[in-house]
């Protein structure tokens, strides 16, 4: 978890003592700047016309414009803009939407203040991250609904031994930098084994990869 000064945050969600909590939480632990506040995707959207932050933090369900909706258009403007998604359990439907919206990993909301900052970190750094409660709740969701989406493709693609212990790795939520320790690599080798596996499963970023590989039954999370 590198650190590298304090950040620009942008906080959208629409309850104000939730905004609080996390304003006063992001600024005592001296991991950035409040920079703006807004209550629905609207008020983000018109935000970033003269904001442009290190990080967003962004609910999923608001009126007016829901975080999927505000995510996509905030990345089809700025597409290295880093948003991370604020997750209520529930919201399970929209994680995939979320992530194929531009979002670069997601967290509950009732997270601690250590899991917090790590993913705030872990995406200033590049990387993606996501709650492993979350993506239990997905397994759990897909058993329930029975997806077989691309069911041809676990039998049809072939992973090798190294692809499939970095596919393990990036389900547990390490970064590229702890993968590339773990197994004595350079980052720059492990980055282009993720490019690799992005394109052999056609998905777009690590978090849309480990959805797949959950969903293809690669891992148990």
């Amino acid at each position: 978890m590198e650190k590298q000064g304090k950040l620009n945050i942008v906080i959208v969600d629409d309850h104000k003592m939730f905004r609080n909590g996390i304003k006063l939480l992001i600024e005592v632990e001296n991991i950035g700047n409040i920079v703006a506040e807004a209550e629905n995707g609207q008020e983000f959207l018109d935000i970033l016309e003269t904001q442009k932050p290190d990080l967003v933090l962004m609910d999923i369900d608001m009126p007016i414009m829901n975080g999927i909706e505000a995510t996509q258009k905030a990345i089809e403007k700025y597409p290295d803009l880093k948003i991370l998604a604020l997750s209520m359990f529930g919201d399970e439907k929209y994680y995939t939407q979320m992530i194929q919206a531009g979002a670069k990993g997601f967290i509950l909301k009732k997270s601690g203040k250590y899991e917090l900052e790590k993913s705030i970190w872990e995406i200033a750094n590049g990387e993606c991250y996501f709650s492993n409660e979350l993506l239990r709740k997905i397994v759990v969701d897909i058993g329930k609904r029975k997806i077989t989406e691309k069911a041809g493709s676990k039998e049809t693609i072939e992973f090798n031994d190294k692809e499939m212990e970095i596919i393990r790795m990036l389900s547990n939520g390490m970064s590229t930098k702890e993968i590339a320790d773990e197994i004595f690599l350079s980052t720059r080798t492990i980055d282009a084994y993720r490019s690799k596996l992005l394109t052999k499963t056609d998905t777009n970023n690590t978090v849309s990869l480990v959805i797949y590989a959950i969903k293809h039954g690669l891992v148990n999370v």
